[in-house]
């Protein structure tokens, strides 16, 4: 008889663990399967799926995290789809559903990227490796030391026009984790802003991500120009918006700078 599990989302779906065909829709949860010590497991990755990068290239690609290539999973036959809410097209979850078993995780908070972890390590039969890695994370962030006052920071995310991570984001979550305080918190998701908006939000640093948009060097002299009092630094987007096993990789870097 079937197993029910339930996604991060409430969805219920018929499905008996571990899982022997994955197709994962999720750069970040793509990561954390190999992590958990999957290999002839993961059948299909998206193009966007790059770490650890000599695995992700031996791979069947099934498109973008967007725009999947139903024929491609279709030949693969997978008996588990794990996906993500905000990264995902909901119609492409809707019509995968209706074929397969598709896991969903809804992330905000280190708690729901811990639940995660934990849930898909039960998915794929393994549970102790997810726990252990679960608990380094959790461990991490509790013995972060954190400046007395947080830095007031803004999080680019896109350019032409200019986007930032506000409220209701896993990143607004990181920056608080890391000790800043996001100056758009008060906005929601990833708003266009302006330069006038940024200058009266008074800054003291501004964060320019490598992904999506894949900021550069080039771009730093604009911000500095508009904000003189803030530090405008390149960071990378994995560090601070991936919710898998990089958040160890978060930890280390991020600590250490």
């Amino acid at each position: 008889m079937s197993d029910f599990v339930i996604d991060q989302l409430g969805r219920k779906l018929v499905f008996t663990p571990p899982a022997q065909r994955i197709v994962s829709l999720v750069p970040s949860q793509t990561e954390l399967l190999f992590d958990l010590g999957l290999r002839e497991e993961i059948l299909g990755i998206t193009k966007f799926c790059i770490f650890p990068k000599d695995l992700c290239r031996q791979k069947t690609k099934i498109g973008g995290t967007k725009q999947v290539n139903f024929a491609a999973i279709r030949a693969l036959a997978p008996d588990l789809i794990i996906g993500n809410k905000e990264e995902n097209a909901q119609t492409d979850i809707e019509k995968l559903a209706a074929e397969y078993p598709v896991w969903m995780s809804d992330i905000f908070t280190l708690e729901d990227a811990l639940a995660m972890i934990t849930q898909v390590g039960n998915l794929v039969g393994r549970n102790e490796t997810a726990l252990l890695i679960a608990q380094q994370i959790e461990g991490g962030f509790a013995q972060l030391s954190l400046p007395s006052k947080p830095i007031r920071t803004a999080y680019f995310i896109w350019q032409d026009p200019y986007m930032v991570a506000a409220g209701d984001t896993f990143i607004d979550e990181m920056l608080a984790r890391f000790g800043g305080l996001n100056v758009f918190a008060d906005k929601k998701r990833y708003p266009i802003i302006s330069m006038a908006d940024l200058q009266a939000a008074q800054p003291e640093q501004i964060l320019l991500s490598s992904e999506p948009y894949p900021f550069k060097a080039k771009h730093i002299a604009a911000f500095q120009q508009a904000c003189p009092q803030a530090e405008v630094r390149l960071v990378d987007g994995t560090l601070y918006s991936w919710y898998g096993s990089r958040l160890l990789k978060s930890l280390s870097e991020i600590r250490g700078n």
